[in-house]
């Protein structure tokens, strides 16, 4: 079923104060990347009813839209740490929301000026990382996304239920093909940091590990340089689209 997440103005604020978008974060990395005039960036940290939670809190605030926005484990092949995919689509437990053909437009076209590969396609949320190339490829013949993130489906039925335009820009970090270590599973601190004690007591338990978090950082890396430059044209890019909101 496909449920609209955009509408043309906001209802209920004040007029005096200018609307902004609530930009969704996972990580605290991702989220100092989004930080700037017109943006409020929230971290969920990689707590999912936490994320829920906090977005019910926003009720007071004057919002323009609602953008997804970090990193993303690929779910087609043909993407690589550091592509960047601007969704079309949000999909999620049989529900599929669309995204404000504006705002994908003008985020489209404003990151493909900056360089780099940028796609359209769908994102498929989920309430747990998924870590194995089997379990990555099972996903894409379910829903045909074409990346996986724990943000993308709460921001997408936040936004349809407020009736605000919704956008989702997220860089590929593990490929389709890259399993991740099981203590990525645990690496995440409530705040969006990373438990580097949990990471260390998961390694001494099962050093097996080391060489998938190894591949892990160097895709990090690439997909934390791409995000950094994708979070300095956020926020001008977006406000390009408020007339059009």
């Amino acid at each position: 079923m496909s449920r609209p997440a955009s509408r043309r103005r906001l209802d209920g604020h004040d007029d005096e104060e200018p609307p902004r978008f609530l930009i969704i974060t996972g990580l605290l990395s991702e989220r100092a990347c989004a930080e700037g005039e017109g943006l409020v960036p929230i971290c969920s940290g990689a707590d999912t009813e936490g994320l829920r939670a906090a977005l019910e809190r926003t009720q007071g605030f004057a919002l323009a839209g609602v953008v997804s926005f970090g990193i993303a484990g690929g779910l087609d092949p043909a993407l690589h740490p550091g592509d960047v995919v601007v969704g079309g689509a949000v999909v999620a437990d049989g529900e599929r929301y669309d995204t404000s053909a504006e705002l994908s437009a003008i985020l489209s076209e404003g990151l493909a000026a900056a360089g780099g590969k940028i796609v359209c396609g769908a994102i498929v949320g989920v309430e747990a990382p998924v870590l194995d190339p089997a379990a990555k490829a099972s996903l894409r013949a379910k829903t045909g996304a074409v990346a996986v993130d724990m943000e993308s489906h709460i921001a997408a039925d936040f936004a349809a239920r407020r009736r605000l335009p919704l956008a989702v820009v997220r860089v590929i970090n593990d490929p389709a093909a890259r399993a991740l270590p099981p203590l990525a599973q645990s690496a995440v601190t409530p705040d969006g940091g990373v438990d580097l004690r949990a990471v260390f007591r998961d390694l001494a338990r099962e050093p097996g590990q080391i060489g998938d978090l190894i591949l892990a950082g160097m895709d990090f890396r690439k997909s934390s340089a791409t995000l950094g430059r994708c979070g300095r044209l956020l926020g001008p890019l977006l406000s390009l689209g408020l007339p059009e909101l």
